[in-house]
């Protein structure tokens, strides 16, 4: 499941990974939303992946591609926040490949990924 994050700066959109993420998650949810933030500008997103995270589904990943290239020149900014170690390394090898910028950060620095998403 993908909850949507509240009280964030305005032109960044943010969600939490809950559970085991299946690809209805991404068509309900993120790609809804990435399609609004699109339309508006660039895309500033914050993406949590904390202690209730149990992984993905393969669908989860099909839609995670399709996510990537949709509106593949208006991704600006990727923060993942997560502890996670696999995904921490999963950004630094696939950030390359996306324009814009793309950055982990731990947790507990949750703040500062929203600070830096935002700016």
């Amino acid at each position: 499941m993908i909850e949507i994050l509240t009280d964030l700066p305005d032109g960044v959109i943010g969600f939490e990974a809950v559970g085991e993420v299946q690809g209805d998650d991404y068509k309900q949810v993120i790609l809804p939303a990435a399609e609004e933030a699109a339309k508006a500008g660039d895309i500033r997103l914050v993406y949590v992946l904390g202690d209730r995270f149990t992984g993905y589904a393969a669908s989860a990943g099909l839609m995670d591609a399709k996510l990537g290239l949709e509106h593949f020149t208006k991704w600006k900014k990727v923060a993942v926040v997560t502890d996670v170690e696999w995904m921490r390394h999963a950004v630094g090898a696939v950030s390359w490949l996306m324009p814009g910028e793309f950055k982990a950060f731990p947790l507990d620095k949750r703040a500062d990924a929203i600070a830096w998403a935002a700016g």
